[in-house]
Formats: C-alpha cells, sequence, structure tokens
C-alpha cells in the first residue's frame, strides 16, 4: 500500500515537470535519452544553522496605572473615553469638592484669625518694652538720688525722714522694673503661643488645600485609556477605580520558557519577536528581566522582552497594545542542516521534491519533506542526503528520466 502512494507521488510530479517545459516535444526513446545541456547542478551538503528556540507569550506594557479618587464625591465630568491618548497633566476627571473647598474657607478664615491675634501681641510687646524701658530709667533716677542723699545723711545734711522717702522711691523704681520685665516675658510667651497656633492653621490650610486638588484627577503619564468605570453622577470614593492607563511607549512581551531552557537564556540577551496581530515581520529586541521563579503548573519561567512603541528604537511597530499574542525565537546553539535553493524545489499540492541525479546521470524525482527556511535555502529533514547532486536550474527544460551531461 506504501510502494503504491510512492509510485502514484512520483506520477503526479512527472506531470508537474512535463506540464512546465517550454512546449510538448516529441515522445523519446526511453530506452535511449538524450543527454539534456544548459542545465545546472549542486551537490548537496551540510550547513551550519543557527538553532532556535521559540516561546509564546502577551504584549504587556512597562507601566499600567489604575486611577481612583482620594475624596469622596459625585463624578461632575469626564473628559476622556477608552483608547483616548493622554499626557502628563491632563485633566480626566472632576469630582464634587464642594465640602473640601468649605474646610478650606474654614481654615483661611482660621490663619486669619490668628494673623490678626499676632499683630495685636505685637503691638502689645511693643508697649510693654516702652513700659519696661521707662521703668529702668526711673529706676537709674532713684538709684543716683539715693546715692547722693546716702552721702548727705552721713555728713548730716538732710535728715533721716529725707532719706528714707528716697530710699523708699528706690524700692519703689526697682519693683517697677521687675514687673515690668514680667509682663514683657508673659507677652513674648503668649506670642509664642499664637505662633504655634498660625503655624497650625497653616498646615490645615495647606491640608485643605490639596484636599480640594483631589476633586481634579490629571492624568500621571504619557498613554492610552485602556479602561473607563468612572461616569457622570456616579459616587467616587477612595480606592474605587475610575480609570486604567498604560504607558504607549514602553511595552513588553513576556514569554514562558521551559526549565530545561532557561539557562540558555540570559539577560540583554538578542531575540527576535513576532506579534502575530502585526504581521509576520520579524523585529529586534534583547531580554530585560528573567523571572527567578518557576511556575511549579507549566514548569516554566517568564521571560520579560522590551519592546518599544512611538519612539522606540527597535522598529516596533506603534500599535502595538496589552494583551497582543506574539513568539519570541531566541538563538540557542548550532547545529548542521541539509539546506538546498528554494528554485530546486518541485511541488504538487502537497507533495515536495527534486530532481536527483543518479550515478548513471539520470533524472529521478525524490521525495524530500522540508523544515525552515534560511533566506534562498531550505532545510531537508529528510528524503536526500550529503552527497546526492540535484538540479538547481533548468528544470523547465528537463524531466524525470532525462540524461544530463
Amino acid at each position: 500500500m506504501g510502494r503504491s502512494r510512492i509510485v502514484l507521488s512520483l506520477v503526479l510530479l512527472t506531470t508537474l515537470l512535463v506540464g512546465c517545459g517550454k512546449k510538448e516535444e516529441a515522445v523519446v526513446d526511453k530506452s535511449a535519452p538524450v543527454p539534456v545541456q544548459g542545465i545546472k547542478t549542486e551537490t548537496v551538503k551540510a550547513y551550519p544553522v543557527t538553532e532556535d528556540y521559540e516561546a509564546v507569550g502577551t504584549v504587556r506594557s512597562n507601566v499600567t496605572t489604575v486611577l481612583s479618587s482620594k475624596t469622596m464625591g459625585n463624578i461632575l465630568a469626564v473628559h476622556v473615553r477608552e483608547g483616548d491618548p493622554v499626557r502628563i497633566g491632563q485633566l480626566l476627571i472632576e469630582v464634587d469638592d464642594r465640602d473640601t473647598r468649605a474646610q478650606l474657607q474654614k481654615a483661611q478664615a482660621g490663619l486669619g484669625e490668628v494673623e490678626g491675634a499676632l499683630v495685636e501681641m505685637d503691638q502689645n510687646i511693643r508697649a510693654a518694652e516702652s513700659g519696661k524701658a521707662a521703668a529702668e530709667a526711673g529706676q537709674t533716677l532713684a538709684l543716683a538720688t539715693f546715692k547722693r542723699y546716702k552721702a548727705l545723711l552721713e555728713e548730716r545734711s538732710v535728715s533721716q525722714q529725707e532719706f528714707d522717702e528716697v530710699q523708699a522711691k528706690r524700692k519703689v523704681a526697682d519693683a517697677e522694673v521687675e514687673r515690668a520685665g514680667r509682663v514683657l516675658q508673659a507677652l513674648s510667651a503668649r506670642k509664642s503661643q499664637v505662633l504655634a497656633k498660625m503655624e497650625q492653621a497653616k498646615a490645615d490650610m495647606a491640608s485643605a488645600q490639596v484636599h480640594v486638588g483631589y476633586g481634579r484627577i490629571h492624568s500621571p503619564l504619557n498613554g492610552v485609556v485602556t479602561s473607563k468605570q468612572a461616569e457622570i453622577g456616579l459616587l467616587a470614593a477612595p480606592g474605587v477605580p475610575l480609570l486604567t492607563l498604560e504607558d504607549s511607549l514602553r511595552y513588553r512581551l513576556e514569554v514562558s520558557v521551559e526549565d530545561s531552557m532557561i539557562k540558555r537564556v540570559r539577560i540583554a540577551m538578542p531575540v527576535r519577536v513576532v506579534i502575530d496581530a502585526l504581521g509576520p515581520q520579524e523585529f529586534s529586541s534583547r531580554v530585560s528581566e528573567i523571572v527567578p521563579a518557576s511556575d511549579p503548573g507549566s514548569r516554566s519561567f517568564t521571560v520579560k522582552i522590551d519592546l518599544f512603541g512611538e519612539k522606540g528604537n527597535t522598529g516596533s511597530p506603534t500599535s502595538l497594545r496589552s494583551g497582543l499574542y506574539g513568539k519570541a525565537r531566541f538563538s540557542v546553539g548550532q547545529r548542521q542542516a541539509i539546506l538546498v535553493p528554494q528554485k530546486a524545489i518541485l511541488q504538487k499540492g502537497q507533495l515536495v521534491g527534486v530532481l536527483i541525479v543518479d550515478p548513471f546521470s539520470t533524472l529521478q524525482i525524490r521525495l524530500i519533506k522540508t523544515g525552515k527556511t534560511y533566506g534562498d535555502r531550505v532545510e531537508v529533514l529528510a528524503g536526500i542526503e550529503a552527497g546526492n547532486r540535484i538540479i538547481v536550474e533548468g528544470l523547465e527544460k528537463i524531466k524525470e528520466g532525462d540524461r544530463v551531461q
């Protein structure tokens, strides 16, 4: 049964070769084939080729952020939709912030009250300083008078009564200076308290200003909106997702590499990447990260490969998006492979073959199994071996059974 299939395949390929001729030729006596000239042959041999390992995975953005409100309130406006590009600082959502604005006004009023108290306190301190200065001047005069009267008392030029009066005035002046000092010290302490209240009022106002800013949600990055849960009228609360953004300039392909192959993968290793949704074209990149822990379910490691969008330098497309399916090809070594020119391949439906020259210089069709393509050559996995001679040019002039010269 197997031999019948091979014979049928040979008949089909022979029919293909006859149909490729420029015109029908007269039937030639197979017992005496005429040598064919003007063709080119090649001796099959093995070539060194790079051995690749292919891993599949998913495209993800390097940076994905979920935005939520830091204050509670109804949503007043949403300025973006899913798929919209956004830039850093762009206003995205507005939340009702009347409560926080009321707190800000209260904090501003409290700060104004403290500032007024501080102005009044400074005035009182200046008055106390003036009173103390006057008391010190009186004290100086009383001391000088006391000394003069004391000398006069020793000379008996004044009475004891007059000296006692001068001595009493000196004591009054000393007491007045001490009282003025205590008043000034008390006012200074109260001023310190007022200054502390002012700092607290400023902090309250700054906090209220920050909370007022929470009502306006801005974009933290340049990217694109990938998900929107926010709608006008809904209640925004801390921790409740409103928008999901992703960086549209930096992407990575996360692929699963079998644990038996991970030892051949290293950081900064060149990789060829194909994103199926964007076409068959390959572009070059490098391994950026290898997750050190293996997945116990799949027995594989996650390898992350840098991709770049609009400002990338790897030639990757600007239409990259999270979730796309991708393949990564790692060069993990070299091996020997039988390679033949593509133009030497004959194909009829699912049948693939080449014309070989046997030891008697007669052409025979040999069915082959092909593998990967390397430039203008195709790998042959089975059907021929090194040392065989095949036809690579002039296939349209010949058919199976012809002799070559």
